[in-house]
């Protein structure tokens, strides 16, 4: 019997119901992503307040009990009562959807947060809120519990300040981690603080003894961003170039300088908010920076008439650039705020850019040159890059698409069923070869390490003979070339030993993929195998475990004797191919980790690849120290 549906079966969420019943479509997901933007919401509403200038201190305290509290030095949220829902203006801010100041221009000029549901999501996903304002010299206080008001909001005292503070806990019944990463917090503070300069961002938690506290206040907003980000690289020259103004009622702000590496780093932002998939403002900035170089080496004769023009990818050859505007009513591409649509963007930043770019060259014909004569290198690189693509292409067509010698490949041709698995030598590449499933499994056994790209041009990368290889099984092309919808494999699986040498394979490997074929890893593809540490034996008992917890939990339950045979794995070719297929490849009993990018924090993960793969030593001797207590499973 099929079940009714009628008029009656149309349901309707009051209140916050909706956020509690769907809660991925307002913040993205439950997990720990999910969780740390409930911060997020509440400190870009102060930061909002920074921008309309009566803000210029936000702290963010991780209490003892994993609640949080946001406290800002701004106007206050209003407190009187709202005419259309006859309660507080404040209860109408934290119970109802939509509802803010930032509709109509009226209450801020700009702001971060777009569709007004900031402050009742997060109320609405905490198990208990309490906002306490500072106003017109009184202490007002409410309490909500999963999003409906406890208690009227009262006075409670007086005070000579203005100024609002958020406490809430998450709620154990939304979310499936309810506790918050230090780290990940600082790195989202530590942004917002480079994006709004002279707003001092403190940051408390509360749970550790003695307490952390950082403080990150930039009185040279992005400039000093620019100077954060390239901390680890050697800058081609001394001066940060700074351009800034209003057009069209846009605040337009970009920083850059380019750096001796071969990697771009250009990072946008509007109305504070990161957009990871650029949009108008960043065709902006690319179309100025490649209009006015060109003019200027075609004028200062760097560039003979005969000779094509540098293209944009060669000029920001080692850029590191942040553009960062300010408009009334940003216009996004999709629920996550990630493209800027705003036509007028393009015009401002592009105009700005120009003018002020054109000026400084003139000023420092020095920085100038420097930075051409790189840019032209990248071009006599890529114009090479592209010959050697070329001739791979000619003599693909005509050995028919020929795959690499050392490949063993699967018999399914359906992508969707196939996946390849990247090995670590000779050894290691014939066990797993006799221990695949001929008709999924592919295997392509690499000898040695791969060049580490971070320090090579593109042109230097396509003729190294393992990722060559690579990229001619996985089929999809590269950097221009790159098309997804080529992939023979959907899933990519990085198989090395769990020793050093094994982790700086997967690092060499992780460093080209992030590099040069970055949507692989955006779209869910590449993973990581996870090999058994152990092979436990006790008479016919056998059984493998996959950290040293896991370990001691079957010598727990087998009981501790001297008829217990332990064996520690130093490498995959210590295991025979029915053990590799059992604990490393059968899909019914195997351990794979997909690797992930957070698309909100790729100032940070680029960050990481330069201290961990680039020239300089200091930086990943302080990366390494840092770090050490987290590793697990590695032998020295």
């Amino acid at each position: 019997m099929s079940a009714e549906y009628g008029a009656d079966q149309i349901q309707i969420l009051e209140g916050l119901e909706a956020v509690r019943k769907r809660p991925g479509m307002y913040i993205g997901s439950t997990s720990a992503k999910g969780l740390h933007h409930l911060v997020y919401e509440i400190v870009d509403n102060a930061v909002d307040e920074a921008l309309a200038g009566i803000c210029d201190m936000i702290e963010v305290i991780i209490n003892k009990d994993n609640s949080v509290t946001v406290i800002d030095n701004g106007r206050g949220i209003p407190v009187g009562i709202n005419h259309k829902k006859g309660i507080p203006a404040v209860e109408v801010v934290f119970t109802i959807l939509h509802a803010g100041g930032k509709f109509g221009g009226g209450g801020y000029k700009v702001s971060g947060g777009l569709h007004g549901v900031g402050a009742s999501v997060v109320n609405a996903l905490s198990e208990w809120l309490e906002v306490t304002i500072y106003l017109d010299g009184k202490i007002h206080k409410q309490r909500y519990e999963r999003g409906k008001a406890a208690k009227p909001l009262q006075v409670i005292g007086d005070t000579d300040r203005t100024g609002t503070t958020v406490t809430f806990l998450p709620d154990k019944e939304i979310f499936e981690e309810t506790v918050f990463d230090y780290e990940v917090l600082k790195q989202r503070l530590r942004e917002m603080a480079f994006l709004t300069k002279n707003l001092k961002i403190i940051l408390k938690d509360d749970r550790v003894e003695p307490e952390i506290i950082r403080e990150f206040h930039y009185a040279g907003g992005i400039k000093e961003y620019v100077e954060y980000l390239n901390r680890h690289k050697d800058p081609l020259y001394t001066d940060i170039i700074y351009c800034e103004g209003n057009r069209d009622n846009i605040y337009v702000e970009v920083a850059m300088q380019h750096n001796s590496s071969y990697t771009e780093g250009c990072y946008s932002f509007v109305n504070n908010i990161t957009t990871p998939e650029g949009g108008t403002h960043l065709a902006g900035f690319k179309n100025a920076l490649t209009k006015t170089f060109n003019d200027y080496a075609r004028n200062l004769k760097y560039l003979k008439e005969n000779e094509a023009n540098l293209s944009g990818e060669d000029i920001r050859e080692g850029l590191t650039a942040i553009i960062s505007i300010k408009i009334p009513e940003p216009q996004f591409e999709g629920q996550t705020k990630q493209k800027l649509g705003n036509s007028e963007a393009r015009s401002a930043v592009d105009g700005i850019v120009s003018e002020q770019l054109t000026y400084f060259l003139e000023q420092n014909p020095n920085v100038a040159k420097i930075i051409l004569e790189k840019a032209i290198l990248a071009q006599r690189a890529r114009d090479a890059a592209r010959k050697a693509r070329d001739l791979t292409r000619r003599k693909t067509a005509l050995e028919g698409m020929s795959l690499p010698g050392k490949l063993a490949d699967c018999s399914d041709k359906d992508p969707k069923n196939c996946e390849i698995y990247i090995v670590e030598g000779d050894s290691a590449g014939g066990s797993a070869k006799t221990a695949r499933s001929r008709a999924t499994q592919a295997i392509l056994p690499l000898r040695g390490k791969i060049l580490n790209v971070e320090k090579s041009r593109l042109d230097k990368i396509l003729v190294n003979n393992e990722i060559k290889a690579m990229i001619t099984a996985f089929g999809t092309g590269i950097s221009d070339d790159f098309d997804i919808s080529r992939l023979r494999y959907h899933k990519i699986i990085i198989m090395t030993d769990a020793d050093v040498d094994g982790a700086h394979i997967s690092t060499l490997l992780l460093t080209f993929l992030y590099r040069f074929m970055p949507d692989l890893i955006k779209n869910g593809h590449v993973y990581m195998a996870q090999p058994p540490l152990y092979k436990i034996e006790k008479n016919k008992f056998v059984k493998y475990a996959y950290s040293d917890e896991e370990l001691n939990e079957i010598i727990n339950e087998i009981g501790r004797d001297t008829n217990n045979k332990i064996q520690r794995y130093k490498g995959l070719g210590e295991m025979d191919a029915e053990q590799l297929w059992d604990t490393t490849m059968d899909p019914e009993k195997r351990i794979l980790l997909r690797v992930t990018i957070d698309e909100e924090e790729t100032s940070e993960i680029d960050l990481t690849f330069t201290t961990l793969m680039g020239d300089k030593v200091e930086p990943r001797r302080e990366f390494i120290e840092t770090n050490a207590k987290y590793v697990k499973n590695l032998d020295i």
